[in-house]
């Protein structure tokens, strides 16, 4: 199933932590630290209250409101990520804001990569993925198994969600460090 099929049939909850995921990931550029998006991911447990998802995400955009470069369109798109998060993580909006994250963060991951890709990132989220740069086909592979787990698992796929999210930052921190290096 592509991603873009997964997405349009995953839960409320798949959705939130779909869009949590891609926006967990790209913290590096935001400046954040592993442990700044927590709050939200145990707010997605099923004995969590979903009105505190709103005070949970003000605290972190709180903790997050350092400046984006602005000449660096990744971590616009990464700051665009979070600003956007509905504060209610059960509106209708969660599932734009999901479908949308999937597209940041695979551009934002299309960006970092050195390899060229002459693809769309739509296609690629359709599940054409010939020649996909290696960065990029991770960033797909990673989404699409955080949407297949929670669909199989429910809230109990959470914690293999966020190991699965937890990688991925570490790979794009490492990109990011790389590339801050390559600039010196």
């Amino acid at each position: 199933m592509s991603l873009v099929e997964l997405i349009a049939q995953a839960d409320e909850r798949g959705l939130a932590a779909s869009g949590l995921a891609c926006l967990d990931r790209c913290v590096p550029l935001l400046g954040g630290d592993d442990e700044i998006l927590r709050p939200l991911w145990g707010n997605l447990t099923a004995d969590s209250d979903a009105a505190e998802w709103a005070e949970l995400l003000e605290q972190a955009r709180g903790k997050l409101a350092g400046a984006t470069e602005e000449d660096d369109e990744a971590g616009l798109l990464a700051r665009r990520m979070l600003d956007d998060t509905p504060d209610d993580r059960s509106a209708a909006g969660i599932r734009l804001w999901a479908d949308a994250c999937s597209v940041a963060s695979l551009q934002i991951h299309r960006l970092l990569d050195p390899a060229e890709d002459a693809s769309s990132v739509d296609s690629r989220r359709e599940g054409r993925t010939e020649g996909m740069p290696p960065l990029v086909a991770a960033e797909l592979r990673r989404q699409i198994s955080v949407l297949e787990v929670l669909a199989g698992h429910g809230a109990g796929g959470l914690r293999r969600a966020l190991d699965i999210t937890t990688e991925g930052r570490r790979v794009l921190r490492a990109v990011v460090s790389r590339r801050a290096r390559g600039r010196k």
